[in-house]
């Protein structure tokens, strides 16, 4: 039984799911990139708060983990045949990123809560794969990886709650969860984990 991160504003629409079994090859490269690309995120927080004590040792953690899903990710394309190669990115993550303020302290809060509420969707999308897949051992590798996400969810959180007041996170995280809801509620026409 699914779990959704209640930061989520709208659930997805079975349309993805459908979307995503339809084209399972290519919703296994695109994850691949999402597992690269979020280890890069944490690495990058790293470098730019470096004097932040508890997010260096918290997110060192996170980018050890999503480059090691990174591999498992890119040993299920080897066992498929998948070639490794470029996809072009959906709006999803331009359009939050877009939000995040450029100024800070504003700019580490906003990069902690878009960084989680990707984590809470991945969950989520993570989660519908392992229910619908059909190929039972692919299924159980995406359940495996839940928990993982929603982890990942949790110390994003906590940082932000850490480094921000409890109000200010909690108006600002509404804010970008509604606008995270608005990019998936069209259907993007090419398969993506955030799509």
């Amino acid at each position: 039984m699914l779990t959704t991160i209640n930061a989520l504003k709208q659930p997805t629409r079975w349309e993805w799911v459908v979307q995503a079994l339809a084209n399972l090859d290519t919703i296994l490269l695109d994850h691949s990139h999402c597992e690269r690309k979020a280890a890069g995120v944490a690495i990058n927080l790293m470098f730019r708060y470096p004097s932040n004590t508890k997010l260096v040792r918290m997110l060192t953690a996170i980018a050890r983990e999503e480059l090691e899903h990174f591999e498992l990710v890119n040993q299920w394309l080897e066992r498929r045949g998948i070639p490794l190669g470029p996809l072009p990115a959906p709006p999803y993550g331009a359009t939050l990123n877009s939000e995040i303020r450029r100024d800070e302290p504003m700019r580490l809060l906003d990069t902690l809560l878009v960084c989680g509420l990707i984590e809470a969707r991945s969950h989520e999308r993570l989660g519908l794969l392992a229910d619908a897949c059909p190929d039972r051992e692919l299924a159980q590798f995406y359940r495996g990886l839940m928990a993982s996400e929603a982890r990942h969810f949790g110390i994003y959180w906590i940082l932000a709650d850490t480094y921000f007041d409890r109000e200010t996170v909690m108006q600002r995280l509404e804010e970008l969860a509604i606008v995270e809801s608005n990019v998936l509620a069209t259907l993007h026409p090419q398969p993506r984990i955030h799509s």
